[in-house]
């Protein structure tokens, strides 16, 4: 069974699960690569590489025994640091 997504759609899930009412500022390489449809399940990183920015977080894929998933870290310092990438 195959697992179709977008970046749109993990970084939407992401924001949400971090409180972050956006807007996104900018998209890296471009807004386009967040609306390409992508096997997010086991077996290999498939989803183009990406970077968003919103005034609060930086975004990111996070690929996790071939799962991928959208990450972020605060972008500027916070006393919280920040917890590990992926998963275990």
């Amino acid at each position: 069974m195959r697992d179709i997504t977008t970046w749109r759609d993990e970084l939407a899930s992401e924001m949400e699960c971090k409180k972050d009412p956006g807007p996104v500022l900018a998209y890296a390489p471009d807004e386009g690569a967040f609306d390409v449809f992508f096997d997010c399940g086991y077996g290999g990183a498939e989803g183009p590489e990406v970077l968003a920015w919103t005034e609060r977080r930086v975004y990111f894929p996070v690929v996790y025994d071939g799962a991928e998933s959208m990450g972020s870290a605060p972008r500027d310092p916070t006393s919280e640091g920040q917890g590990h990438v992926g998963g275990q």
